[in-house]
């Protein structure tokens, strides 16, 4: 299938599209602006704070370390907490890097590692988008993703999320290439499949997602490219038999990063079965209601992306909506079926997570965390929608200009919004929400406490301006005790016993900032809205000391 095919039915802007491409240089757009996000993870990776999960993510890694240092002997690694139902990929690199580079931050070196993986999922996303349409959306989808906050701050801390959805658009890609050549894919495509999915198991049982895409792209070649079932079952056992090298390059990376997966046949279904009921005593906040993250709607996740997705990326959405919707009738022609074969996977990845979500309504909290491997799908299908509107109004030149600048302003607008932000990007929502100022009492904030370093780094210069050399300060934290402790020089001690604590720090996350009295001396700020306080106890006595 020739990609000038692709382009004749699939586009219908196709003469416009050759004519932007010649007028703007696509590619070398693309890589300058991942090399501008290169340039940002370099010069901004020592600045994020700690995120709640990563000083037992670590401790993980280090444990995995261990298991191979012994000999296969320690199994200390799966007994640690819940950490074994997780691969270990990511932890395991990052503990291995902790040996190698000792005199760098150990945290900072973890941030610059996972903001490196979100670096290569936004390069997926543009090579998918490119594969399927084209450079121009290619472009525009590299674009709407990398001014997503939900991605480009949280690649920096979300070690687990981050990671696994690029792992996941990779091995879309791969899918996307393979699906078209059945049943003799390219070698390189294979082991990259294989490559792709085997690391996005080593992050996460949720890489069953991929398979399934694999699956149903694998059984709807067969049915379009063969006429009758006998042709179809042989051309489907060719294309598994073609496919075997991925399934086992895969099966050793899952195994090499998630060794518990490995241990038994059932460890895991027993992996994908305590996911989808996952649930503890933790409460999440939607539209200003406050529930158990296992009393969460169908919708949970839906909402979520409509106020966190910036307004170009939901536009690109809707636009991207109506362009398939315009492609449905043509589904009756056998020869566009077929050449619209390579986009079955990116629907999926699009629909089914948020589906299953609707539907089976599983434990939730921390907005779209959970599901971030979402969004580059779906910058990709807004990259699409944003391009293939401009190709469709070539007739009317005055409102594309018109369009144009709107959507340049729009960007423009999401960046400057972003660096406000810095560097709680992740915290960024749209205007829908009424920005960062509207999601007080409404929305989930800074659910990582990752603005508790500056807290920290606050409280050091605020007793430090007090000129008492020699004193020491017990602190209370509202949340993981690493969180701050990382980041208070040795003046301080973090406590468990928050009634003698002479300081408080707390994110304004669900309200933890009212668990205890004190003078607020300091907060860390963005848009008007405090994200942590500092609280200064000393003056309290008697039942002012304990905890509300």
């Amino acid at each position: 299938m020739s990609g000038a095919g692709v382009t004749t039915v699939v586009r219908p802007g196709a003469r416009a599209a050759a004519g932007l491409e010649r007028a703007l240089p696509t590619l070398n757009l693309g890589w300058a602006l991942l090399a501008l996000v290169g340039i940002f993870i370099v010069l901004s990776f020592n600045q994020y704070g700690i995120s709640n999960d990563e000083e037992v993510q670590h401790v993980y890694g280090r444990l995995l370390l261990a298991f191979y240092g012994s000999g296969f002997t320690d199994h200390a690694a799966f007994e640690y907490k819940n950490l074994y139902l997780y691969g270990g990929l990511f932890d395991l690199i990052a503990a291995g890097l902790e040996r190698l580079l000792p005199s760098i931050n150990v945290w900072d070196l973890r941030h610059l590692l996972s903001a490196l993986f979100g670096l290569g999922g936004l390069a997926g996303t543009w090579l998918l988008a490119r594969r399927l349409a084209g450079g121009p959306a290619a472009l525009a989808a590299l674009v709407v993703l990398a001014l997503t906050g939900a991605w480009t701050g949280a690649m920096f801390t979300h070690t687990k999320d981050v990671p696994f959805a690029t792992t996941m658009v990779w091995s879309l890609l791969f899918i996307v290439r393979i699906l078209p050549s059945l049943p003799r894919p390219a070698r390189a495509d294979v082991i990259g499949l294989g490559i792709a999915i085997g690391c996005a198991f080593g992050l996460r049982v949720g890489a069953v997602f991929a398979v399934f895409y694999l699956g149903v792209g694998m059984m709807a070649a067969a049915w379009i490219r063969a006429d009758e079932l006998g042709a179809r079952l042989r051309f489907f056992w060719r294309s598994l038999r073609a496919l075997l090298p991925a399934a086992g390059i895969a099966f050793v990376l899952m195994g090499v990063f998630w060794p518990w997966a490995m241990m038994s046949p059932a460890n895991l279904v027993k992996a994908m079965t305590a996911f989808s009921h996952f649930s503890f005593e933790l409460d999440t906040i939607l539209g200003g209601t406050v529930m158990k993250n296992g009393d969460v709607p169908g919708y949970y996740l839906s909402w979520y992306l409509l106020v966190r997705l910036p307004e170009l990326f939901l536009l690109g959405l809707v636009l991207g909506l109506l362009a398939a919707l315009r492609m449905l009738p043509l589904l009756r022609k056998a020869a566009f079926r077929r050449l619209a074969l390579p986009w079955l996977p990116l629907i999926l990845a699009a629909c089914v997570p948020l589906g299953y979500t609707l539907l089976a309504a599983p434990p939730l909290y921390n907005g779209i965390r959970h599901f971030t491997f979402l969004l580059p799908p779906l910058a990709v299908i807004a990259g699409i929608g944003l391009t293939q509107a401009w190709f469709h109004a070539v007739r009317f030149t005055h409102a594309r200009r018109l369009a144009t600048a709107c959507c340049a302003v729009l960007a423009l607008g999401h960046g400057a919004a972003l660096a406000h932000l810095h560097p709680y990007e992740y915290v960024a929502y749209n205007g829908f929400a009424g920005g960062l100022a509207g999601t007080v009492g409404e929305w989930e904030q800074d659910y990582w406490g990752a603005s508790l370093r500056e807290a920290a780094e606050d409280l050091n210069a605020y007793v430090a301006h007090e000129g008492k050399s020699g004193r020491r300060y017990s602190v209370a934290v509202c949340a993981e005790a690493l969180q701050a402790q990382a980041w208070l020089d040795p003046r301080f001690t973090v406590t468990s016993d928050w009634t003698a604590a002479d300081f408080f720090l707390s994110p304004t996350q669900m309200g933890c900032d009212g668990a205890l009295k004190g003078r607020v001396i300091g907060s860390v700020v963005r848009e008007g809205v405090p994200l942590a306080i500092i609280r200064d106890r000393r003056h309290l006595t008697g039942d002012e000391r304990i905890p509300l």
